[in-house]
């Protein structure tokens, strides 16, 4: 089934910072790196961070494990010669994608150093560990530290040395629970800091996290708990004014039978005599009565299927309701290497999402 709702190719055109969360389990790491390579095919230069000190984009693009730096890990996929961007204007080259793996205590480092001119004397700190300390008892001052590396590399007209300009960011963020705190940093240190520069760092941030140029997309997959999560997640954000994306629907299961059949399976009504005869006429080897046992075997497993099928549209439904738009992403037979997340970003251009 295509997705509940397909936008204007050009519907994310204007955003620049692109947040993606959603339960664990559900493959949002996957598809922030296929949404940064299916940005990098319309050409734009993107960043793709992480901020859960997992190393997943390492792993995804089989390369190094990342410093506490840029550094290009891929490039998007050329596109179609003579072929038109979604608004129309000619395509150029294909652009790349750069990659960042964020952690508290060196972008607290970055913070003494910017605002405190407290660099040798920052790594000493960092030695006693009370960059550790200060960290780990202000659970809000660290999503203002990992935030604010996100929004630097946002940041129009970056400056310093080897400082790169993107045309977009891509977030693997914290997952759906915590979305929002993660965020809404300004209300989160509103206890912690009532002035000073973290504070007016925290207030510049949040007027980009809460403009058009930011999109929170979330990712879920057919199920009760994750698409729940789904639809609070969007509530959270609504209620603190944080703008909401997208929902991308994952791990999508191909269609096995048809409406008719379906139907049959469905009701109870298959013959399964039928359908031995159909496995005979095909040319698989049996006798009669091991034909028909694979026949029921076959026809339970197609209740199964029908089962599973009746699920997934049910919470279709539901993520279709949403009021946004929506994408489907299929499961890859193969699992998800540097060709499937090609593959994936190529399914994300053709439904309009880059």
């Amino acid at each position: 089934m295509p997705p509940a709702k397909v936008p204007d190719a050009t519907h994310w055109r204007d955003v620049q910072l692109h947040v993606v969360t959603g339960k664990g389990g559900t493959g949002k790491s996957t598809v922030a790196a296929a949404l940064a390579l299916a940005l990098a095919s319309t050409g734009r230069s993107v960043l793709l961070c992480e901020v859960e000190g997992r190393q997943g984009i390492a792993r995804m693009f089989d390369v190094d494990p990342l410093p506490y730096e840029e550094r290009q890990i891929a490039k998007g996929l050329p596109a179609t010669p003579g072929a038109a961007a979604p608004d129309g204007s000619p395509r150029g080259p294909a652009g790349t994608v750069h990659a960042l793996h964020i952690d508290a205590e060196s972008a607290l480092l970055d913070y003494l150093a910017m605002y405190y001119r407290l660099g040798r004397a920052g790594r000493a700190l960092d030695k006693f560990g009370v960059i550790e300390f200060a960290t780990t008892i202000a659970p809000g001052v660290r999503d203002v530290l990992l935030t604010g590396k996100v929004f630097e590399a946002a940041k129009p007209g970056r400056r310093g040395k080897g400082a790169r300009q993107y045309d977009a960011v891509v977030l693997d963020a914290p997952p759906t629970g915590r979305i929002t705190q993660f965020l809404n940093v300004s209300d989160e240190l509103a206890g912690l800091a009532k002035v000073g520069p973290i504070k007016s760092q925290a207030d510049l941030m949040m007027t980009l996290f809460r403009s058009s140029r930011t999109a929170v997309h979330f990712v879920t997959v057919l199920e009760e708990m994750p698409v729940q999560e789904t639809a609070d997640g969007i509530a959270d954000l609504r209620r603190t004014g944080l703008p909401v994306g997208g929902v991308v629907v994952n791990l999508t299961r191909p269609e096995e039978l048809d409406a008719d059949d379906l139907a049959q399976v469905t009701a109870g009504t298959a013959d399964p005599a039928a359908l031995a005869g159909d496995l005979a006429a095909a040319g698989l080897e049996g006798s009669p009565d091991e034909l028909g046992a694979l026949a029921e075997h076959l026809l339970a497993q197609g209740r199964d299927h029908a089962e599973r099928r009746a699920l997934e549209d049910s919470q279709r439904a539901l993520v279709a309701g949403y009021g946004v738009p929506t994408y489907e992403l299929p499961r890859l037979a193969g699992g998800v290497d540097l060709g499937g997340l090609y593959e994936l970003a190529a399914h994300l251009r053709r439904q309009g999402m880059a």
